[in-house]
Protein backbone atom coordinates (compact mmCIF):
# COMPACT_ATOMS: atom_id res chain seq x y z
CA UNK A 1 0.00 0.00 0.00
CA UNK A 2 2.75 2.57 1.03
CA UNK A 3 4.49 1.45 -2.18
CA UNK A 4 1.44 2.54 -4.45
CA UNK A 5 1.24 5.67 -1.93
CA UNK A 6 4.44 6.82 -3.04
CA UNK A 7 4.03 6.00 -6.84
CA UNK A 8 1.21 8.21 -7.10
CA UNK A 9 3.49 11.38 -6.02
CA UNK A 10 2.25 14.62 -4.25
CA UNK A 11 -1.21 14.33 -5.46
CA UNK A 12 -2.07 11.01 -3.14
CA UNK A 13 -2.10 13.33 -0.60
CA UNK A 14 -5.44 15.43 -1.22
CA UNK A 15 -6.57 12.30 -2.54
CA UNK A 16 -6.21 10.46 0.98
CA UNK A 17 -7.20 13.14 3.30
CA UNK A 18 -10.39 13.08 0.96
CA UNK A 19 -10.95 9.80 1.47
CA UNK A 20 -10.45 10.09 5.62
CA UNK A 21 -13.02 13.20 5.50
CA UNK A 22 -15.58 11.36 3.33
CA UNK A 23 -15.28 8.24 5.44
CA UNK A 24 -15.55 10.70 9.13
CA UNK A 25 -18.91 12.46 7.60
CA UNK A 26 -20.49 8.75 6.09
CA UNK A 27 -19.97 7.39 9.81
CA UNK A 28 -20.95 10.94 12.11
CA UNK A 29 -24.00 11.35 9.55
CA UNK A 30 -25.26 8.05 9.32
CA UNK A 31 -25.11 7.68 13.11
CA UNK A 32 -27.20 11.35 13.64
CA UNK A 33 -30.20 10.45 11.20
CA UNK A 34 -30.71 7.69 12.75
CA UNK A 35 -35.16 7.35 12.81
CA UNK A 36 -34.81 6.88 16.81
CA UNK A 37 -32.90 9.72 17.37
CA UNK A 38 -34.42 12.06 14.90
CA UNK A 39 -38.37 11.00 14.99
CA UNK A 40 -38.55 8.95 18.37
CA UNK A 41 -41.51 6.26 17.85
CA UNK A 42 -44.31 7.08 19.89
CA UNK A 43 -43.60 10.39 20.70
CA UNK A 44 -46.15 12.03 18.95
CA UNK A 45 -48.65 9.84 21.08
CA UNK A 46 -47.16 10.82 24.37
CA UNK A 47 -47.75 14.20 23.53
CA UNK A 48 -50.74 14.00 22.78
CA UNK A 49 -51.53 12.51 25.91
CA UNK A 50 -50.06 14.71 28.06
CA UNK A 51 -52.07 17.61 26.24
CA UNK A 52 -55.11 15.96 26.95
CA UNK A 53 -54.18 15.61 30.27
CA UNK A 54 -53.21 19.26 30.92
CA UNK A 55 -49.96 17.96 31.59
CA UNK A 56 -47.61 19.37 29.46
CA UNK A 57 -45.61 22.40 31.36
CA UNK A 58 -42.69 24.65 30.77
CA UNK A 59 -40.69 22.08 31.98
CA UNK A 60 -41.80 19.16 29.55
CA UNK A 61 -41.59 21.51 26.39
CA UNK A 62 -38.30 22.10 27.71
CA UNK A 63 -37.39 18.71 27.66
CA UNK A 64 -39.69 18.04 24.30
CA UNK A 65 -36.57 20.54 22.63
CA UNK A 66 -33.77 18.62 23.81
CA UNK A 67 -35.16 15.33 22.83
CA UNK A 68 -34.99 14.98 19.08
CA UNK A 69 -35.26 16.61 15.89
CA UNK A 70 -39.13 16.08 15.81
CA UNK A 71 -39.53 17.15 19.25
CA UNK A 72 -38.70 20.62 18.45
CA UNK A 73 -40.36 21.22 15.46
CA UNK A 74 -43.32 20.17 17.63
CA UNK A 75 -42.43 22.04 20.61
CA UNK A 76 -42.22 25.23 18.27
CA UNK A 77 -46.11 24.41 17.20
CA UNK A 78 -47.25 24.07 21.06
CA UNK A 79 -45.61 27.31 22.05
CA UNK A 80 -48.62 28.69 20.44
CA UNK A 81 -51.04 26.09 20.92
CA UNK A 82 -53.60 28.78 22.06
CA UNK A 83 -53.40 30.98 19.18
CA UNK A 84 -54.26 30.09 15.32
CA UNK A 85 -53.96 26.97 13.20
CA UNK A 86 -52.01 29.19 11.24
CA UNK A 87 -49.71 30.76 13.84
CA UNK A 88 -49.02 26.95 14.98
CA UNK A 89 -48.16 26.10 11.20
CA UNK A 90 -46.04 29.14 10.62
CA UNK A 91 -43.86 28.39 13.60
CA UNK A 92 -43.69 24.55 12.92
CA UNK A 93 -42.71 25.12 9.37
CA UNK A 94 -39.84 27.87 10.17
CA UNK A 95 -38.12 25.20 13.14
CA UNK A 96 -38.25 22.45 10.38
CA UNK A 97 -36.85 24.42 8.33
CA UNK A 98 -33.78 24.94 10.64
CA UNK A 99 -33.95 21.25 11.83
CA UNK A 100 -33.80 20.33 7.92
CA UNK A 101 -30.43 22.36 7.93
CA UNK A 102 -29.04 21.13 10.52
CA UNK A 103 -29.94 17.42 9.10
CA UNK A 104 -28.06 18.28 6.07
CA UNK A 105 -24.95 19.19 8.42
CA UNK A 106 -21.41 18.32 6.45
CA UNK A 107 -23.30 16.32 3.09
CA UNK A 108 -22.44 19.35 1.30
CA UNK A 109 -19.23 18.57 2.11
CA UNK A 110 -19.14 15.26 1.44
CA UNK A 111 -20.73 15.77 -1.63
CA UNK A 112 -17.84 17.91 -2.79
CA UNK A 113 -15.67 15.39 -2.09
CA UNK A 114 -17.09 13.16 -4.31
CA UNK A 115 -16.94 15.92 -7.10
CA UNK A 116 -12.89 17.08 -6.62
CA UNK A 117 -11.72 13.70 -6.44
CA UNK A 118 -11.73 12.34 -9.73
CA UNK A 119 -10.69 15.78 -11.01
CA UNK A 120 -7.64 15.31 -8.49
CA UNK A 121 -6.89 11.85 -9.79
CA UNK A 122 -7.41 13.80 -13.40
CA UNK A 123 -4.51 16.47 -12.35
CA UNK A 124 -2.65 13.35 -11.12
CA UNK A 125 -2.75 12.10 -14.50
CA UNK A 126 -2.01 15.15 -15.93
CA UNK A 127 1.49 15.42 -13.93
CA UNK A 128 2.47 11.81 -14.56
CA UNK A 129 2.07 11.97 -18.27
CA UNK A 130 3.97 15.43 -18.26
CA UNK A 131 6.86 13.99 -16.37
CA UNK A 132 6.69 11.04 -18.98
CA UNK A 133 6.86 13.85 -21.95
CA UNK A 134 9.95 15.56 -19.44
CA UNK A 135 11.71 12.13 -19.66
CA UNK A 136 11.22 11.54 -23.17
CA UNK A 137 12.34 15.07 -24.42
CA UNK A 138 15.46 14.55 -22.29
CA UNK A 139 16.24 10.95 -22.54
CA UNK A 140 14.46 9.31 -25.35
CA UNK A 141 12.21 6.73 -25.20
CA UNK A 142 14.90 4.09 -24.75
CA UNK A 143 14.93 4.81 -20.76
CA UNK A 144 11.91 2.69 -20.30
CA UNK A 145 12.05 2.73 -16.44
CA UNK A 146 11.68 6.23 -15.86
CA UNK A 147 8.63 6.74 -18.49
CA UNK A 148 7.11 4.00 -16.35
CA UNK A 149 6.84 5.70 -13.16
CA UNK A 150 5.44 8.62 -15.10
CA UNK A 151 2.76 6.23 -16.79
CA UNK A 152 1.91 4.39 -13.22
CA UNK A 153 2.06 7.26 -11.53
CA UNK A 154 -0.98 8.92 -13.54
CA UNK A 155 -2.96 5.64 -13.79
CA UNK A 156 -2.43 5.08 -9.34
CA UNK A 157 -3.78 8.62 -9.03
CA UNK A 158 -6.57 8.33 -11.34
CA UNK A 159 -7.79 5.02 -9.43
CA UNK A 160 -7.37 6.58 -6.26
CA UNK A 161 -9.65 9.17 -7.05
CA UNK A 162 -12.25 7.19 -8.51
CA UNK A 163 -12.00 4.73 -5.70
CA UNK A 164 -12.73 8.07 -3.22
CA UNK A 165 -15.15 9.45 -5.60
CA UNK A 166 -18.18 6.23 -6.50
CA UNK A 167 -18.69 5.39 -2.95
CA UNK A 168 -18.77 8.92 -1.61
CA UNK A 169 -21.58 9.70 -4.19
CA UNK A 170 -23.04 6.73 -3.40
CA UNK A 171 -23.38 7.77 0.16
CA UNK A 172 -24.11 11.56 -0.76
CA UNK A 173 -27.55 10.28 -2.52
CA UNK A 174 -28.32 7.78 -0.10
CA UNK A 175 -27.92 10.36 2.94
CA UNK A 176 -29.50 12.87 1.27
CA UNK A 177 -32.66 10.63 0.65
CA UNK A 178 -32.70 9.75 4.03
CA UNK A 179 -32.52 13.33 5.32
CA UNK A 180 -35.51 13.95 2.32
CA UNK A 181 -37.67 11.33 4.14
CA UNK A 182 -37.23 12.11 7.91
CA UNK A 183 -38.01 15.92 7.03
CA UNK A 184 -41.16 14.64 5.65
CA UNK A 185 -42.27 12.06 8.30
CA UNK A 186 -41.57 15.41 10.71
CA UNK A 187 -43.98 17.45 8.57
CA UNK A 188 -46.23 14.53 8.63
CA UNK A 189 -46.40 14.12 12.37
CA UNK A 190 -46.63 17.70 13.37
CA UNK A 191 -49.35 18.50 10.70
CA UNK A 192 -50.90 15.26 12.55
CA UNK A 193 -50.88 17.28 15.98
CA UNK A 194 -51.97 20.69 14.41
CA UNK A 195 -55.01 19.18 13.25
CA UNK A 196 -55.54 16.93 16.49
CA UNK A 197 -55.55 20.40 18.45
CA UNK A 198 -57.14 22.44 16.19
CA UNK A 199 -59.58 19.51 15.52
CA UNK A 200 -60.48 19.36 19.66
CA UNK A 201 -60.76 22.90 19.65
CA UNK A 202 -63.31 23.25 17.34
CA UNK A 203 -65.45 20.09 18.67
CA UNK A 204 -65.30 22.43 22.02
CA UNK A 205 -66.46 25.13 20.55
CA UNK A 206 -69.34 23.46 18.52
CA UNK A 207 -70.71 21.75 21.90
CA UNK A 208 -70.43 24.94 24.08
CA UNK A 209 -72.76 26.65 21.25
Amino acid sequence: MWELIKAGGWLMLPIIVCSVLALAIVIERSWALQRRRVVPKHLLAEVWNKIKGNALDGAQLRSLRQGSPLGRVLAAGLVHVRRSREVMMESIEDAGRHEAHALERYLNTLGTIAAISPLLGLLGTVVGMIDVFGTISSQGVGNAPALAGGISQALITTAAGLVVAIPSLMAYRYLRGRVDELVVEMEQQALKLVEAIHGQTASAGSEAA
